[in-house]
This record gives structure tokens, C-alpha cells and sequence, in this order.
């Protein structure tokens, strides 16, 4: 199938757009991209030291879709199908693209783009699938992009890329660019529905509890499930929230059927050469409305055992993941328990990282770390078959995985937390957190909620400020 791409890429056009862009200046640019099918713009806010990159990508070359083993490939020249493993798609797909030029501009230039749900664990492990699949999304979405703007938010610099091609030509679909939006939600129009009541999602994190004091794990991630209608503007909302609480990893991603608007702060995966890294968060405590309140919630998370004992639980067992495609002996814990200030939430984040080994793939990685361990539980399989039983509907991207693989040995692939999938007119969005046992069950249904505040709020309004 990737015989149809072979030796399409020849060359790269590199041109500067702006020499002082700020994130303002660079969110209006890209507006009119994020209209069209099958774009991406991916923000880095804040000034942690992973947000240093703004890009955005339209005019793609070459869709894959997958879903289970079935696998589709579309290019101008037709739609292709097989039954193949989708991690071996996408590996098959960069090297096939792969071209001769080098990393011109950092952190990207070329390759892939999208996303990888939840549910691709279903070929990577025999695994239950009881969860109701109502969205019926592809559980791989990536597309090859023609243009690439890259906005390095360090020196103010935006650069244009574009790719120069042999016979494949950008695939054409239905722009949305004279659409009149509403504005974000008519009066009367939000209505947030849960996929559990406060009474079931308590019982279920007793149940977890449970397992727990029976031996079969040691910490569950559960999450619920809101849904509501949505008419608005998509990227409005998108840019609103990233105004109000910016973090590293937001993403949004117009695909044609479906919208994926993520405002995560979690790096799952980041590759610069031989060099992996990631960085789990576990423990959140929510800001104080005073300063006095404020400090003894921070305080309270950076003393707290059975914070300090979960996210300990999740650097293991990732330290474990990434030992499969690492060196030996090159795994470190570069920082642990780091904390991190976010508009609604104070968060505590470890960095791990190693070097991996030369005849490792991309597909490798995934293999040996998805889904990501800090948003499953510990040991992972069994939190996994947990998880199915729990909750009612399949995750999609939520807890999957969104960014990019470049052919120059780059990747950045976030957690999908705080992340919401608009499909058919209903904004869907999910919020969890790690259960162990010394949880209280009323206070893990509290903190999902104190973690989608941002998110609650911007949909429950129903006027219309410009952001």
C-alpha cells in the first residue's frame, strides 16, 4: 500500500513569515487553516520549558485511517485498503515518505500528524471491549501535510514550509471558510450529561478500591464522560480556552467528520534522536480562591503520601515501558515530583527519560508505552480490563495520544487530557483521575470535576464575547 507514496518527497521551501509573532499575532494567522478539512494547530502556552513551539498544518498529501486491523490509505490517486497492524502502517508510511533533505527547521520538518485512541490497545494486547462504542472514530488518524508554519515562541520567529512533491497533489474536500457561525451556544442550549451519576461513579471507585485490597492492582484511572449540544464556532471555543489557561500541549484538529479540540498540559512522549523522554502527572489539588488558601492546597500535594505514593507507582512503571526500547542502564528520573501551577489546578509532574536503542521504530515506542501509563493505572493490563468494565462508553483520543511523528527521528505526542471530540452536533469531553487505595470515593468524584472546570465554564456560557 505505501508503494503508491514511495519517493513522492523531493524537496522543502522554507520561507520566514514573521519575525516577532506572539502567540496573539500567530492564533490569527492560522485562523482561516483551522477551517479546513483535515488541518491541525498545535499551541504551546505558558512558559514551561516543553512550550516552546506553535505549529499548524493544512493541504495534506496522504490520510491514514485505521480502525482495529483495517487500515485505509488516501492519496489524489485513489483510496487503498488492507488488514495490517496499524503501528506497522505508520511506520511502513514514514519511511516510505521519507526524504533526503535534513531537520531544516526544528522541531519539524515533515512527517505526521494526528492521533492514536484509547482504544488502539485492543491490537497491542488482548483486551476486553465491553464499553459501548457510540462515536465509532478511528482508533489511528494521521495525515502527511503539504504546509507546515512553525512559530519558535523563544525567538518570535515563524517560518513557512512547504513540501515539493513528484505526483502527489493535496487531497481536496469541502471548505468551510464562508461559514456564519452562531456563536458559541443559542440561549438554553447547554445541557451537560454525564455518562455516570455522582451515586455510580462513587460505587465505582469503591469497586476499584476492592480489586485493590484483593491484589489485582495497585492504582485504577477512571473517568466520566460529558456530553452536550453544540452549534458554536469549534475553534472559538478552542482559542478561548487556551486565552484563559494556557498550557503546553493544546491541539486542535479539524478531520472532516469530527473535531478534536485538546488543551492538555501532559507530554506523553517526546523523541529528539536517540533521546526519549516522558512526563507524568499525578496529584492535582485545586487553586485557592485567596492566596492563604492557595499555599495550603500546594502544600498540602507536595506533602501528601498518597500523592507522593501514585505518582511514584506511575514513574515504574513507565521507567518499565521505556526500558523495552531503551538502552540498558540509560533510564533516569531527571526530576520527580515537580510541581506545576495551572489556572484551575495545581499538578505534580516527574521527567523520565532514556536513550533508545538504533534498530528501534517509531511503531516500537508505541508498542511499548501506549496507552501512557499515568491515565490506565498499575499493573497496566489489569487496570485496563478494569477501566472496560467501569465505564459505560469507549475513551476515543481521550487518554490516547495527539501530535507528531517527523522523518527526522522527532516526535511530541501529548496525553489527551482535558479533551473534548465534537461529532454529529455533541461536544463530548471526559475528565478522571488515579485511584488507589487510601482514596476517598467523594473526593476523587470532586477533583474530576475541579480538573474540567476551565472546560465547564467556557460551554456553559451562553453569550457571545470575541475572545
Amino acid at each position: 500500500m505505501q508503494d503508491v507514496v514511495y519517493g513522492a518527497i523531493r524537496g522543502l521551501q522554507v520561507r520566514e513569515v514573521c519575525s516577532r509573532e506572539t502567540d496573539d499575532s500567530f492564533l490569527e494567522r492560522v485562523a482561516p487553516l483551522a477551517q479546513r478539512p483535515y488541518s491541525a494547530v498545535f499551541m504551546s502556552g505558558g512558559g514551561l520549558d516543553c512550550a516552546r513551539f506553535s505549529m499548524a498544518f493544512w493541504n495534506p498529501l496522504v490520510l491514514l485511517r485505521a480502525k482495529g486491523t483495517r487500515v485505509t490509505l488516501t492519496t489524489a490517486r485513489g483510496t487503498f485498503c488492507e488488514e495490517t497492524h496499524p503501528l506497522d502502517a505508520l511506520d511502513r508510511l514514514l519511511e516510505a515518505t521519507r526524504p533526503a533533505f535534513p531537520l531544516l527547521i526544528e522541531p519539524f520538518s515533515g512527517g505526521l500528524i494526528g492521533y492514536l485512541a484509547y482504544e488502539l490497545k485492543n491490537v497491542l494486547e488482548a483486551l476486553p471491549q465491553n464499553a459501548e462504542d457510540d462515536l465509532q472514530l478511528p482508533e489511528a488518524l494521521f495525515f502527511l501535510p503539504k504546509d507546515i508554519l512553525v512559530f519558535d515562541r523563544r525567538s518570535g520567529r515563524s517560518v513557512h514550509l512547504s513540501l515539493e512533491t513528484d505526483f502527489l497533489r493535496p487531497l481536496e474536500f469541502a471548505c468551510e471558510k464562508d461559514a456564519k457561525w452562531p456563536g458559541l451556544f443559542p440561549k438554553g442550549d447547554c445541557r451537560l450529561v454525564s455518562n455516570f451519576t455522582r451515586e455510580a461513579y462513587v460505587d465505582a471507585v469503591a469497586r476499584i478500591r476492592e480489586y485493590i485490597r484483593c491484589g489485582d492492582v495497585y492504582q485504577v484511572n477512571l473517568s466520566q464522560r460529558f456530553s452536550t449540544p453544540f452549534t458554536g464556532d469549534p475553534w472559538r471555543l478552542w482559542t478561548r480556552l487556551f486565552r484563559r489557561n494556557p498550557a503546553p500541549f493544546f491541539a486542535y484538529l479539524h478531520l472532516d467528520d469530527h473535531r478534536i479540540l485538546s488543551t492538555s498540559m501532559e507530554r506523553f512522549l517526546c523523541r529528539r534522536d536517540r533521546r526519549i523522554e516522558t512526563r507524568p502527572i499525578k496529584g492535582t489539588r485545586p487553586r485557592g480562591a485567596t492566596e492563604e488558601e492557595d499555599q495550603r492546597l500546594r502544600e498540602d500535594l507536595e506533602a501528601n503520601p498518597k500523592d507522593d505514593a501514585e505518582l511514584s507507582m506511575i514513574v515504574d512503571l513507565l521507567r518499565n515501558d521505556l526500558g523495552r526500547v531503551c538502552e540498558a542502564r540509560s533510564i533516569m528520573v531527571q526530576e520527580h515530583k515537580r510541581l506545576e501551577a495551572y489556572e484551575n489546578v495545581w499538578h505534580l509532574v516527574s521527567i523520565i527519560s532514556g536513550r533508545l536503542r538504533s534498530d528501534v521504530s517509531v511503531g516500537d515506542i508505541f508498542r511499548a508505552a501506549f496507552p501512557g501509563g499515568s491515565i490506565t493505572g498499575c499493573p497496566k493490563i489489569r487496570a485496563m480490563e478494569i477501566i472496560d468494565e467501569l465505564e459505560p462508553h469507549v475513551r476515543h483520543v481521550y487518554t490516547g495520544s495527539i501530535g507528531y511523528m517527523g522523518w527526522h527521528d522527532t516526535m511530541d505526542m501529548n496525553i489527551a487530557i482535558r479533551t473534548a471530540v465534537l461529532k454529529d452536533g455533541v461536544l463530548h469531553f471526559s475528565v478522571g483521575g488515579g485511584v488507589v487505595y487510601d482514596s476517598d470515593e467523594e473526593a476523587e468524584y470532586e477533583e474530576t470535576l475541579h480538573k474540567g472546570r476551565t472546560l465547564f465554564r467556557a460551554v456553559a456560557e451562553d453569550e457571545d464575547p470575541r475572545p
